[in-house]
C-alpha cells in the first residue's frame, strides 16, 4: 500500500518580462503589463491552481522590479492561491527589508506567502542597487545566511545577533511585523548546478529547480545530490520538498503549439539576450524526455508523468508567458493547465509508488 502523500501542487510563474510583440512590433504599456500579471493570478486561482510565482528584475524589458508590490495587489484580489517570489534576488537586497516586505505580504494574504531566493540570472541590478557583480557568490551566501537567521529567530521569538561583511551588524534586533505563523517558508532557487543544490540542502531549505530546456534526465543528478546531502545533514525529506519549473505552452496539437509559441520565444531570446533559436529547437522539445513543457495537453501530460517518475518532486510551476505572448494564448495556457493537465497529474501522482 502506498503511503499517503500530500497533494501534488501545480501553479504558474512569470518573470515579469515586458517585451515587444514580434509579429505586430507593438508593445503594451507598463501599466497594462502589470495588470496582466495580476489578472493571471486571479485566473489561476479561479481555475483551481495552487501557486502563483513572480520574479524580480531591475533592467529594461521588465516591470517586476517591485515584485512584492505586485504580489501585494494580488494578495488583495485573491483568497486561496499561494503567492511566491520566483525569484527574489537576495544578493542585491537588504535581508531585513526583504523579511519586512514578505511578512507584510504574508499578513495581507492571510498566511499564503513564500519566498524563493536566488543569485539572479541577470546582473543588471547589482550596480543599480550599489553592489558589485564581482561579489556575486559572497553576497548571496551572506545575505541568505542573514535572511534565514532572521526567520529562525522570528520562529523562536528571539532577538537577532548577526555580523557580516556587507552591512552593519545586528545586535539584539527584533524585526517587525511577524509572519502569521511565526516563520516564512523560504526556498532556495537552483539553476542546475550541483553545488547550489548541496548548499540548499545543507542550509535545510527546500529547492526550486529550474528545468527550462534539455533532457529531463540531465537534472536528475542535481535532485539526487540535494536529497543525499539533506539526509547526511539530518534533514527529513518531507521537510525539504522540491519544486520544478519549466517553459510551458499548449495548443490542440503539437505542431500548433510550436507554431504559436516560436515567434514569441525567439523574440524574447532576441530582445533579452541578442540571441536566436531555430524552430527545430522547439520541435525537438516535444520529446517526452525533454524538460520543456511544449505541446498538446496529451504530450505535456506524458512529459510531466515522465518527469515525476524521475524526480518525485512535490510541485510544478509552468512558466506560461514570455512578456509579449498575446493575452488569449496566456489565458488558454492557464485554463488548459488547470482543467485538463493538472487533474490528470494529481491523480497520477497519488497512484505512483512513493
Amino acid at each position: 500500500m502506498n503511503e499517503e502523500k500530500p497533494p501534488f501542487k501545480i501553479g504558474i510563474s512569470s518573470i515579469g518580462a515586458h517585451l515587444r510583440d514580434p509579429l505586430t512590433n507593438k508593445k503594451i504599456t507598463e501599466q497594462e503589463r502589470i495588470k496582466q500579471l495580476v489578472d493571471m493570478a486571479i485566473q489561476a486561482e479561479a481555475a483551481g491552481l495552487d501557486i502563483y510565482a513572480l520574479g524580480e528584475s531591475h533592467q529594461e524589458g521588465f516591470v517586476s522590479a517591485a515584485h512584492t508590490v505586485i504580489l501585494g495587489a494580488i494578495a488583495q484580489a485573491t483568497q486561496r492561491i499561494t503567492l511566491m517570489s520566483s525569484v527574489t534576488v537576495i544578493s542585491t537586497l537588504d535581508p531585513v527589508r526583504v523579511f519586512e516586505d514578505f511578512t507584510t505580504l504574508d499578513l495581507l494574504s492571510n498566511g499564503r506567502t513564500e519566498i524563493v531566493v536566488g543569485r539572479g540570472s541577470r546582473v543588471g541590478g547589482f550596480s543599480l542597487l550599489g553592489y558589485s557583480a564581482h561579489d556575486y557568490e559572497e553576497l548571496f551566501d551572506e545575505k541568505i545566511d542573514l535572511l534565514t537567521t532572521i526567520n529562525h529567530a522570528s520562529g523562536a521569538q528571539q532577538a537577532v545577533n548577526w555580523q557580516g561583511k556587507f552591512r552593519p551588524p545586528l545586535i539584539n534586533a527584533r524585526i517587525y511585523p511577524q509572519p502569521q505563523n511565526g516563520k516564512l517558508q523560504i526556498w532556495h532557487a537552483v539553476g542546475g548546478h550541483s553545488s547550489s543544490a548541496i548548499a540548499a540542502a545543507k542550509r535545510g531549505l527546500p529547492m526550486m529547480l529550474t528545468t527550462l530546456a534539455g533532457e529531463s534526465l540531465n537534472f536528475k543528478p542535481v535532485i539526487d545530490v540535494f536529497r543525499q546531502t539533506a539526509e547526511v545533514a539530518g534533514h527529513q525529506a518531507p521537510d525539504l520538498p522540491i519544486t520544478t519549473t519549466s517553459w510551458f505552452h499548449t495548443a490542440q496539437t503539437d505542431e500548433q503549439a510550436v507554431e504559436e509559441f516560436y515567434p514569441y520565444f525567439n523574440g524574447m531570446m532576441n530582445e533579452l539576450r541578442s540571441d536566436s533559436v531555430p524552430k527545430e529547437f522547439l520541435r525537438r522539445s516535444l520529446a517526452v524526455d525533454n524538460a520543456m513543457m511544449i505541446g498538446s495537453p496529451a504530450t505535456i501530460i506524458e512529459k510531466l508523468k515522465y518527469q515525476y517518475r524521475l524526480y518525485k518532486q512535490q510541485q510544478f510551476l509552468a512558466h506560461v508567458d514570455t512578456g509579449a505572448l498575446p493575452e488569449p494564448l496566456v489565458r488558454n495556457n492557464i485554463d488548459v493547465l488547470a482543467n485538463i493537465i493538472a487533474p490528470e497529474i494529481r491523480s497520477f501522482v497519488v497512484s505512483e509508488p512513493t
